[in-house]
């Protein structure tokens, strides 16, 4: 299918997209302070720039959105159409880089936990169970674990 704008409007619509404090970001942050656990955002000072940090207790949360870090079998992590082999090639390297921060993390002793942006969107009301892991000494390194909506093949 050909895409309905023109490139440059869709390259404006593209960088329009926002990175920091995004809306799941900003659950997640407002889970946190519910349960009166600090935390740090964008913390500089750690490996691949952590969206939000809990320093008590050595985790680093990744807030992902499925479409732009390839949330496995997950509705929202489509290609474009248009472009295809730039958009392939695009998001391979996101899904590397986010790998590769991962094991620095890990390396230097932090708990990683990928929380989707799908689960934010589709069950938020399991998001305890994500927050109790963290307290725990059972650890859930992604939530959901299996998106909640399924893209069909």
């Amino acid at each position: 299918m050909a895409d309905i704008v023109d490139r440059f409007t869709r390259s404006r619509m593209m960088a329009s997209i926002q990175g920091k404090n995004t809306a799941p970001e900003r659950f997640v942050q407002a889970a946190l302070e519910q349960r009166h656990i600090g935390f740090d955002v964008h913390s500089t000072e750690l490996p691949g720039k952590p969206d939000i940090t809990i320093p008590l207790y050595q985790v680093a949360i990744f807030v992902n959105g499925c479409f732009w870090h390839r949330h496995e079998g997950c509705f929202y992590a489509t290609t474009p159409s248009s472009r295809k082999q730039f958009w392939q090639t695009k998001l391979a390297e996101n899904v590397r880089r986010d790998a590769r921060k991962r094991a620095e993390l890990e390396a230097i002793g932090w708990r990683v936990v990928v929380v989707w942006e799908c689960g934010v969107k589709h069950a938020p009301e399991q998001f305890d169970e994500v927050i109790d892991t963290i307290e725990g000494e059972i650890f859930l390194p992604e939530w959901p674990e299996k998106p909640p909506r399924v893209r069909r093949q």
